[in-house]
C-alpha cells in the first residue's frame, strides 16, 4: 500500500486532467478500499484449550492479514490452557456478540470444547454465521463435542480427533487430515494445525496467498 501512496503522491499535478480526483482523493480511496478487504476473524478460547491449536490458528492468519479478535468464554482475559500455557484473549466473548465475523475458528483441547459448548454466546454466534453461509472451523474435538453435539454438523462432512471421531454421524472423511466441506473446515488436532490453519488461509485469501504465507515458515511440502 505504501508503494502506491508513493506512486500518488509523486504524480505530478500537472498531468491531471480535468475532472481526475487529485492524488489527496485517490490515497483516501485506496485507504478505504484497503480497509473494506480486511478479514475479520474470530477465535473463541476456554479453559482447557488446546494452545498449539489456538496459537497456530492465530497467528497463521495474522501472518495473512487477517484482523483476528481473540475471545474468552471465561469471566477473564487469562485463559489456562490443556498444557498450562496461559493466553490472553483480545475480549470477552460478551464483548463482540454483536459483531459480524467472515469467519469463526474454534480450537480443540479438553475440557476446552466443552468450554466452547457451554457457552450460549459463541453458539448464537455461530448459529448465525453458518446460517448465512459465512466460513466456520474447528478442529480436534470440537467438532464432535461442540459443533455435533449442537446439530450444527447435519448432513455435512468432516473430521475430528481420533479420541472423537468415531462419534460423527458421517464417517466418510474421517481419514483425512483437514476436510472442507463449502463453508465449514475440519482438522484432527494439533499435529494438523498448520494444515487447518492454511485452508483457512485459502478460503479467505485465495491459494497463492496460503502459498506466501506457508513459505516463509518452511512447511513440508502438502498440498492446499
Amino acid at each position: 500500500s505504501g508503494h502506491i501512496v508513493r506512486q500518488v503522491c509523486n504524480y505530478p499535478l500537472r498531468n491531471l486532467k480535468p475532472g481526475v480526483p487529485k492524488p489527496s482523493t485517490l490515497i483516501r480511496r485506496h485507504v478505504v478500499m484497503a480497509a473494506s478487504s480486511d478479514k475479520h476473524v474470530l477465535v473463541p478460547i476456554g479453559t482447557g484449550t488446546e494452545e498449539m491449536e489456538a496459537v497456530i490458528t492465530i497467528d497463521v492468519l495474522r501472518r495473512a492479514g487477517a484482523k483476528v479478535t481473540v475471545a474468552s468464554v471465561e469471566n477473564s482475559l487469562e485463559v489456562a490452557c490443556s498444557r498450562g500455557v496461559k493466553i490472553v484473549a483480545d475480549a470477552l466473548i460478551e464483548d463482540v456478540s454483536a459483531q459480524s465475523f467472515d469467519m469463526i475458528a474454534c480450537p480443540g483441547g479438553m475440557p476446552g470444547a466443552e468450554r466452547l459448548r457451554d457457552s450460549a454466546v459463541l453458539e448464537s454466534l455461530l448459529r448465525a454465521q453458518m446460517s448465512s453461509g459465512k466460513p466456520t472451523a474447528a478442529i480436534c474435538a470440537t467438532p464432535v463435542v461442540f459443533l455435533q453435539a449442537k446439530g450444527l454438523l447435519e448432513g455435512r462432512k468432516a473430521t475430528a480427533h481420533p479420541a472423537f471421531s468415531d462419534k460423527l454421524q458421517d464417517q466418510s472423511m474421517v481419514p483425512e487430515r483437514v476436510v472442507v466441506d463449502g463453508n465449514l473446515t475440519t482438522s484432527r488436532g494439533p499435529g494438523t494445525a498448520f494444515e487447518f490453519a492454511l485452508a483457512l488461509v485459502k478460503q479467505l485469501y485465495g491459494e497463492e496467498k496460503a502459498a506466501q504465507v506457508a513459505g516463509p515458515m518452511v512447511m513440508y511440502p502438502h498440498k492446499l
